[in-house]
């Protein structure tokens, strides 16, 4: 058997591992690169495996960087089916168009900025796929159960398990037989943290022969919620009653923002933030995916279930919040100069509607931006986040006076400590435990730290590194290119 790293290697995004046995060969997850140009090139490029000979895919959660290069490898030749939750699926129906919608439009800008250097085209640039092409793939998504047995394959069993990340993320444990023997396979998808609104707390698995698991932030420790909430408090009423001015909230459009609605809408319930603030969720997508949480209300926890009977339909008692229909209502919001929170996408800043109110809010300093989540390197948010006076949208130079805040304790990751407490459910440690999904410095840093505290044999390794999985242990097999 043979596992083979295609992305999230000593980085974040692009999460996909191929399996390889006995004329058998299946992914774990296809996503897409993130960050700037050389991501855009990276995606282009992908995938170094031929993609009719995948006879199918195992997706741990909708996530874009897990899943959106899914259509690229239907277009190359991918006839597969793809597993997933039903609360995935749906999720996926919302977040593929649109990022082949942003491809498209990505597409348009190229050939525009071509065009107005060098006049006629020789040669255009195609989008990555199309909206259309999106869809098509959607036809290859089979929905499974947490807990249900799935074998896409006589030699493959498959049991989905919560991860506690996002709606319907999964905790993968996948048995392969070969030559007689069964192997266990164990990928942890990206771990929720523990004790978060909305997702349940993920799910203990206590064996594998072989393990990969993220490491998103390895390397750190979150605030407690509680202190969390404490910054968020200050930072909404030091903006919307001393400053008079807007907060900014740029959010992943699947679970940050359905998060940051609970949590606001709690502090609206208690009375630590004023009753009347006006919450605006300029997102299509998040509007969508709110939606379709709602719809899968069973799935969360209880917490999250008793505050939405207070929202619902309870009048002058419940929040103010508004989801926008239109571009038209979109712009409509740069209009406000005061007491708004906006909350939109995209969470690391460079696409999508949360562009404009960043161009519109940050030159303000009575206005604050609050960074909710993750920024990759190369990114907008990213450099908010690290603090430049200057930054550049719709190529006009932005200069940045807004407050900052970065929000710590709002990670749907598990931090060092939980991922940790997740691996102590482990009768045994695992032959090898492969570390992904985590910037450089801190996949190899929790990679130390297992085989220094844990006692754990632990690899990190790097794009197109390929391993043989044996009885004995892990046996590195050198870079697939």
């Amino acid at each position: 058997m043979k596992l083979t790293f295609h992305g999230a290697s000593r980085e974040v995004t692009g999460s996909c591992f191929l399996v390889e046995t006995e004329g058998l060969r299946f992914l774990v997850d296809c996503g897409m690169f993130q960050g700037g140009k050389a991501a855009d090139l990276r995606n282009r490029q992908f995938p170094r495996f031929d993609p009719e000979s995948i006879d199918f895919v195992l997706l741990t959660h909708a996530h874009i960087d897990h899943s959106g290069l899914l259509p690229r490898l239907v277009i190359l030749g991918f006839r597969g089916p793809v597993y997933c939750t039903r609360a995935t699926a749906d999720l996926l129906g919302v977040l593929l168009p649109d990022s082949g919608f942003i491809q498209e439009k990505e597409a348009e800008w190229a050939n525009y900025d071509k065009r107005k250097k060098r006049g006629a085209l020789k040669t255009e640039t195609a989008p990555l796929y199309t909206v259309a092409q999106a869809k098509e793939t959607l036809r290859r998504l089979k929905t499974v159960r947490y807990g249900e047995t799935v074998t896409p394959d006589e030699r493959v069993r498959v049991i989905y398990r919560d991860a506690g990340h996002i709606l319907g993320s999964a905790i993968l444990e996948v048995w392969v037989e070969e030559a007689g023997k069964r192997t266990k396979l164990v990928f942890s998808g990206d771990l929720g943290m523990p004790g978060r609104p909305v997702v349940n707390d993920p799910t203990p698995v206590g064996e594998a022969d072989y393990l990969v698991v993220e490491s998103t932030y390895g390397n750190r420790l979150h605030k407690t919620l509680e202190a969390t909430v404490e910054e968020l408090v200050h930072a909404v009423n030091d903006t919307l009653e001393r400053k008079r001015g807007n907060v900014v909230i740029p959010a992943f459009a699947v679970g940050r923002t359905q998060e940051i609605i609970y949590l606001l809408t709690d502090l609206i319930r208690q009375g630590r933030i004023p009753g009347r603030t006006a919450i605006f969720v300029d997102s299509p997508m998040a509007r969508a995916a709110t939606e379709i949480t709602l719809r899968h209300e069973k799935t969360l926890d209880e917490e999250s279930r008793e505050l939405l009977d207070w929202t619902r339909g309870n009048g002058d008692n419940g929040p103010y919040i508004r989801f926008t229909e239109s571009v038209e209502d979109s712009m409509a919001l740069n209009k406000i100069t005061e007491g708004a929170i906006i909350i939109s996408a995209s969470g690391m800043c460079d696409a999508g509607r949360v562009k404009h109110h960043l161009k519109f809010n940050l030159p303000r300093k009575e206005c604050t931006v609050i960074i909710a989540g993750f920024q990759a390197a190369g990114t907008l948010g990213r450099k908010l986040v690290d603090r430049m006076r200057t930054v550049r949208i719709f190529r006009e130079t932005i200069t940045v006076r807004a407050d900052i805040y970065t929000l710590g304790g709002l990670s749907a990751h598990a931090d060092r400590d939980a991922l940790d407490a997740w691996l102590a459910h482990f009768a045994r440690p695992p032959r090898k435990t492969f570390v992904v999904h985590g910037e450089e410095d801190t996949a190899v840093g929790y990679g130390e730290h297992l085989q220094e505290e844990l006692g754990w044999a632990a690899e990190v390794p790097v794009e197109g590194a390929s391993y043989e999985l044996t009885p004995g242990g892990a046996r590195p097999l050198g870079l697939q290119r």
